[in-house]
Formats: structure tokens, sequence, C-alpha cells
């Protein structure tokens, strides 16, 4: 298990698992609000790692686009 990063109001938590041939496979949760008005976003990538580290690194870094994605404002046409 990874530790989960806080980022605003975002919680990023990267999850890793190997697969039948020894690579790693990159997944991320990312969390936002409370109770009964938590969302969460799970994202599973397609590419496969050598290590777990290269995982995790490519999964936060996936999530930390979505975040700032996300806090862009609208651009009006």
């Amino acid at each position: 298990m990874y530790s989960s990063i806080q980022v605003g109001k975002y919680l990023v938590s990267p999850l890793v698992r190997r697969d039948q041939a020894g690579r790693y496979i990159a997944s991320v949760s990312i969390r936002s609000g409370h109770a009964s008005m938590t969302q969460d976003r799970l994202m599973r990538f397609t590419p496969l790692f050598a290590s777990a580290q290269a995982a995790v690194d490519f999964a936060k870094a996936e999530a930390f686009s979505y975040i700032r994605a996300r806090a862009l404002p609208v651009m009006q046409a």
C-alpha cells in the first residue's frame, strides 16, 4: 500500500498490483467530499511498468493532471 496524498479537496491514493508476468499495473483513486457526499473516481491505466515505483509515479502524475484540469476555468466561446 502506498501513502495517500492530500491535494486541496482531493485525496489521491495510488494503487499498484502485479500481473502474472511480474509487471506492475497502476491505478489511482481520487476522492473528494465526505460522509454521504463522498465521490471517488478510480482510474485504471493500460501501460505496464517494470517497477512498482514507476507505476506509482505514473498514477500520481495522472491524478495531478486530472485535478489541474478540474481547477481550470471553463472558457466560453
